[in-house]
């Protein structure tokens, strides 16, 4: 046990390594991550619509992106980008791979992004699109203004545990050989973990990870019952509520006069 203290709770080690992840590791991780996810929100969103679309020119195209970026391990992509364009003439960012590791994460997160738009769109009932069309609106028109709206709104957990999910992802970047100011949380517990032959940097920044994901998890639940309960709030009312309900209206009944 005492072995097991000294090697993974180093009181001394956690504490030291604290400043540094959390006003380097934290707030490069949550770049990366909110950058790589508002890029991956853009391209995902115009994937969905390719997707959808009833013209297979642009449905075709949309669904192998979709299947090679989701079928891709993410270190692969990650390498690929932040290391593989230089060479070949494209330094779309100089020496620097600091934009190259967001670039990277949107790939990867625009696919599974447009996944999930694709199926928000769907679970809105084709016969509103039609119904739009009979008023006179263009396709497009009718996706932009009542379709899209409604499916975004169905899908706001699933986007919110995306982030999680690139939160996690961004771990990865380290490949890409940062610079000191660039590191995320994972690069500056990995380099202390190994500096001082101790794992307690790691568990260190293992906590720091779970100070962004545990609250977005539980406020991902409360969006997700928020969202039921506004889509249809007649169906999400809770039993005991209800139960309640009927007990005060079966009272009601009983003392209430009879003719």
């Amino acid at each position: 046990m005492q072995a097991f203290i000294e090697n993974f709770l180093d009181w001394q080690l956690l504490t030291s390594s604290l400043p540094t992840l959390l006003y380097t590791g934290l707030v490069n991780t949550l770049v990366l991550s909110v950058f790589a996810t508002l890029l991956g929100i853009a391209a995902g969103l115009v994937l969905a619509l390719m997707a959808v679309s009833p013209a297979r020119w642009l449905t075709v195209p949309a669904r192998i992106y979709v299947d090679v970026f989701r079928g891709l391990p993410a270190a692969l992509v990650i390498l690929v980008v932040g290391q593989g364009l230089a060479p070949v003439g494209l330094a779309l960012f100089g020496p620097n791979p600091y934009p190259l590791a967001i670039v990277a994460l949107a790939l990867i997160s625009s696919a599974y992004i447009a996944e999930i738009f694709r199926s928000g769109i769907q679970s809105v009932g084709r016969g509103q699109l039609y119904a739009c069309q009979a008023l006179g609106m263009t396709y497009w028109a009718a996706m932009r203004y009542v379709i899209v709206p409604q499916g975004i709104r169905r899908i706001l957990p699933a986007l919110a545990n995306q982030f999680i999910s690139i939160v996690k992802d961004s771990s990865l970047v380290y490949f890409l050989g940062l610079l000191t100011s660039q590191r995320d949380l994972f690069t500056i517990g990995q380099n202390s973990a190994v500096n001082t032959a101790n794992l307690s940097p790691l568990v260190a920044a293992g906590a720091v990870y779970l100070l962004i994901t545990v609250p977005l998890t539980h406020a991902i639940n409360h969006l997700d019952r928020w969202t039921n309960r506004h889509a249809n709030p007649g169906a999400q009312r809770p039993p005991r509520a209800a139960a309640m309900r009927r007990v005060v209206r079966a009272a009601v009944a009983r003392v209430a006069p009879r003719h």
